[in-house]
C-alpha cells in the first residue's frame, strides 16, 4: 500500500514538473490574490511561439527575456547592405527607436521594416539567419553525421559479419522501408533509383526536423515545418521532379486525355488536367503545414491553461496543471507518431506523382 502511494505522489510530481518544463518557455504572469495584472491573449502567444522570429528564445526569468540573438542581414534602399545582431533591433524596440534605419515592425510579425528619410517605410532585402534558418542547417548537419557515421561503419566492416545493429540498425530498417515499400512500389522498379535520394533525402529532414519541434528547449522547439514558407518549396521541388521528368505518356494524358471527343474540344478536360498539376503540390503543402503546426498550437494552447486557471485561484491552477499536463504529455506522446506519419506522408504522395508522370505506353 505505501509502495502505491509513493508510487502515486512521485507520478503526480512528475506530470507536476513535467507541466512547468513545458511552460517553461513561455512568458510568466504576475498574479495577487484573485486578480489579474495582466490579461492573457492566448491566440497572441500561441501564433507568436509558432513564428519565425530574429532570436532563438530560450525562457522569461524574472521578467527577462533569455534568447540567443541571430545575425541580420539586409540591403537598404539606401544604404546598402548591413550585418550586424538582432540585440541592437530589440534593444532599441525597448527605447522605441530605429537602429541604422531598421525597425522591428508589430504590425507585420515583427518583420524588419527600413524607415526612409522621407517617413515612409518599406520592407528591405532580407536575408537574415532566423531561428527556422539556423535549425534547418542544424538538421543538415545533424543528417550528415548520421549517414556518415553509417557509411563509415559498412566501409568498416568484414563482408561476413553480422547484419547491423543498434543506431546503423535502425537506420537500415528505415532506409530499407521507405525505399522499398515507399518509392521503390509507388515508382516501379524501373524508374525508383533515380528518384530514391531525393524522396530519402526528404523523408528525414521532415522526420528529424518534426522531432526537434517537439523539443521544447534549445536546441529545438523550432516550427520549422509548420513554417508553409518551407513546406511550400519542398512541394515545388515534387512539382519540378513531377512536371520536368514526366515522359510523353504523361504529358499526352493532361494535354489529349482520352476521352470523348466533346470533352477536349472545347478543352475541357485538359484545363482541368492542367489546373491538377499545381493542385497537387499546393496539397502537400498545406497537409503537412497545417499539420506540424495544428499540433504546436493545440500543445501550447494547453500550456496556457495553466497560467490562465492560475490567475483565478489557486486551486482550480493546481487541478488544471495536473489535467493540462498529462494531456500535453499525451499530445506529445502522440506528435511522436505524427512525426513520422507526416514525413511518410509526404514521401509516399510526393512517389505516387512521380510514379503517375511516368505511365507505360498501352497499346489500344
Amino acid at each position: 500500500m505505501k509502495h502505491r502511494l509513493r508510487l502515486s505522489l512521485n507520478c503526480y510530481l512528475f506530470v507536476l514538473l513535467m507541466g512547468l518544463f513545458l511552460g517553461s518557455g513561455l512568458p510568466s504572469f504576475a498574479v495577487s490574490g484573485h486578480q489579474k495584472e495582466k490579461e492573457i491573449n492566448v491566440s497572441e502567444f500561441v501564433l507568436e511561439h509558432l513564428a519565425d522570429s530574429y532570436d532563438w528564445h530560450i525562457t522569461t526569468w524574472n521578467g527577462h527575456h533569455v534568447s540567443i540573438p541571430l545575425p541580420i542581414i539586409v540591403k537598404g534602399k539606401e544604404s546598402g547592405w548591413h550585418l550586424f545582431s538582432s540585440a541592437h533591433l530589440h534593444k532599441a524596440a525597448e527605447q522605441n527607436k530605429d537602429y541604422k534605419g531598421f525597425f522591428l515592425n508589430p504590425e507585420h510579425h515583427n518583420k524588419i521594416y527600413e524607415r526612409l528619410p522621407d517617413g515612409t517605410i518599406e520592407r528591405p532585402w532580407d536575408l537574415s539567419i532566423t531561428k527556422d534558418v539556423l535549425e534547418i542547417w542544424l538538421v543538415v548537419f545533424i543528417l550528415c553525421g548520421v549517414f556518415l557515421y553509417c557509411a563509415h561503419w559498412y566501409k568498416k566492416r568484414d563482408a561476413q559479419s553480422d547484419a547491423p545493429k543498434g543506431f546503423v540498425g535502425m537506420m537500415e530498417m528505415l532506409v530499407i522501408t521507405i525505399n522499398d515499400d515507399v518509392i521503390k512500389s509507388s515508382i516501379g522498379e524501373k524508374h525508383y533509383k533515380r528518384y530514391a535520394p531525393y524522396l530519402l533525402t526528404v523523408f528525414f529532414f521532415i522526420f528529424t526536423n518534426n522531432l526537434l519541434g517537439l523539443i521544447p528547449i534549445f536546441p529545438g522547439g523550432a516550427n520549422v515545418t509548420g513554417n508553409i514558407n518551407i513546406t511550400l518549396f519542398l512541394a515545388i521541388g515534387t512539382m519540378l521532379l513531377v512536371n520536368l521528368f514526366g515522359n510523353k505518356e504523361y504529358w499526352k494524358e493532361i494535354l489529349w486525355p482520352n476521352v470523348p471527343l466533346w470533352l477536349k474540344i472545347p478543352p475541357v478536360m485538359p484545363l482541368i488536367e492542367v489546373f491538377g498539376i499545381f493542385t497537387k503540390p499546393f496539397a502537400l503543402m498545406i497537409r503537412l503545414f497545417a499539420n506540424m503546426m495544428a499540433g504546436h498550437a493545440i500543445i501550447l494552447s494547453f500550456t496556457f491553461v495553466i497560467f490562465m486557471t492560475w490567475q483565478i485561484s489557486s486551486t482550480m491552477g493546481s487541478i488544471f496543471t495536473v489535467f493540462s499536463a498529462l494531456l500535453m504529455v499525451f499530445l506529445n506522446c502522440l506528435e511522436l507518431l505524427v512525426a513520422f506519419l507526416q514525413a511518410y506522408v509526404f514521401t509516399l504522395l510526393s512517389s505516387v506523382f512521380i510514379g503517375l508522370s511516368l505511365p507505360e505506353h498501352h497499346q489500344e
